[in-house]
């Protein structure tokens, strides 16, 4: 097992690996922007390394910082944690090249399935139902035309790398199809340095629906459930549950079977999760993430699995030692992401949080890093808290979500609380009847 693990990430998910890295007895290293100097992962470190100034491209994007300081700080291995290089092969490569372990799946895994493209086509070999699209990437607006011919409109324009909603285009005609491709197109180009976008089939009432799975690097696998991730504005998540309101459990045991089987085909290890459009019963295969998800607690909590701890123990070559009939799913979990913005317009917030009482008491868990004092800086994403619940039934469960929500007292900035107060009154999320459209008419007024 390792003894020194350098985290290259900030905020609630620094803080959550190191959490699971004190319980493991695995000293910890932080490595922070100067934006970050007073943060909490920096305070609770055994080691802070200071990689550069507060733009991500010079400090958390800065591949040759991280692997300096881990050099310095003589750590064995490095988890990247969500986003900045979670997902980068290049970076897991350097990891590797610089005898360091990358504590996530393999550079290659990271390059295919990072790739839509390449990653559709790989499920689709691996036997895994896709939504209706074209078959690789599409260099002009014709080919997109003649595509959309050929599926039928309207049809969704992605860009082949990247996520969180850029680069992707709705058209409902041809003539929007055209304007849609160059919008796409720029987009990807200005976020993620790749121009290429691809086309699909645009499902008019789809549930998000992902799989949780977890292999090591022995083949074996398995599974820990679904989480419905279907209220989303601008294909940002909002508010998570497991398991789903909508799947049966023949459904359940059928799309957490093919997750298994698709990532033993592929040789996947590590924690990551098949993302699904689930609509009229059928599952059609959208995306791979090779990461933790922002939204993992649900499924710990439904699961009694750490998935942070098992991830490093997969990293350190360990196999699993839980089987998939050891798993057995309790309760129901709930997940609110806790934003800096203002809950009307959407608008970012940062500044500094003059009071903080986080909300407690039995089945609430919150995952943040920030306290009353802090900043919050305008130069990364507006997540600042994670809320968790667990109850045994989901009516229980979103009970006690609204009694948290109402203890959750953050003052000195604007957070996304109220906008969680009023979806968990609203009929559709009540009846659990909402899918991935649901949120953005809500917010617009149109849906009750």
């Amino acid at each position: 097992m390792f003894k020194k693990i350098l985290i290259a990430n900030r905020g609630e998910i620094a803080l959550r690996i190191q959490r699971a890295c004190k319980e493991m007895g695995i000293e910890t290293v932080v490595v922070h922007s100067t934006a970050d100097s007073d943060s909490m992962p920096v305070f609770m470190a055994d080691e802070s390394v200071c990689i550069g100034p507060p733009k991500s491209k010079d400090s958390y994007l800065n591949m040759h910082a991280i692997l300096s300081a881990a050099t310095i700080t003589g750590a064995d291995a490095i988890h990247p944690g969500i986003g900045f290089l979670a997902e980068n092969a290049a970076f897991a490569e350097m990891v590797e090249e610089h005898g360091f372990t990358f504590i996530g799946p393999s550079a290659e895994h990271l390059r295919v399935m990072g790739d839509k493209i390449t990653a559709k086509q790989a499920m689709i070999t691996a036997g895994i139902p896709v939504v209706p699209g074209s078959e690789g990437s599409l260099s002009s607006a014709e080919e997109a035309l003649k595509v959309a011919a050929e599926i039928g409109y309207p049809v969704l324009v992605k860009a082949t790398g990247g996520g969180g909603g850029k680069g992707m285009k709705v058209a409902n005609s041809a003539d929007e199809l055209t304007e849609a491709f160059d919008m796409a197109r720029s987009e990807a180009q200005a976020h993620f340095g790749n121009p290429e976008v691809y086309l699909e089939k645009y499902l008019a009432h789809p549930r998000h629906i992902e799989i949780q799975i977890l292999g090591d690097q022995h083949g074996n696998c398995i599974h820990l459930g679904e989480r419905d991730c279907s209220l989303q504005r601008r294909h940002q998540k909002v508010l998570e549950e497991a398991p789903s309101p909508a799947l049966s459990a023949k459904d359940r045991e059928f799309i957490g079977t093919l997750a298994v089987e698709a990532a033993k085909k592929i040789g996947y290890y590590s924690a990551g999760t098949f993302e699904f459009l689930w609509e009229d019963g059928k599952f059609y295969f959208i995306e791979m993430n090779t990461r933790l998800q922002v939204e993992h607690p649900v499924s710990e909590l439904i699961s009694g699995i750490d998935l942070v701890q098992q991830q490093i123990r997969v990293a350190a070559s360990e196999a699993l030692t839980i089987r998939q009939q050891d798993i057995v799913f309790k309760g129901h979990a709930i997940e609110c992401r806790i934003n800096a913005e203002h809950p009307e317009t959407f608008f970012p917030s940062p500044g500094k949080i003059t009071q903080y009482h986080p909300p407690g008491g039995p089945g609430v868990r919150v995952d943040s890093a920030v306290f009353a004092d802090y900043t919050v800086p305008s130069h990364y994403d507006s997540l600042i808290a994670k809320l968790i619940v667990y109850a045994d039934t989901r009516a229980e469960c979103i009970a006690r979500a609204k009694r948290a929500l109402d203890e959750y007292g953050i003052s000195g900035i604007h957070t996304n609380i109220p906008l969680h107060q009023r979806l968990l009154d609203a009929q559709g999320v009540v009846d659990g009847s909402y899918d991935i459209h649901w949120l953005e008419k809500f917010v617009g007024g149109t849906q009750d």
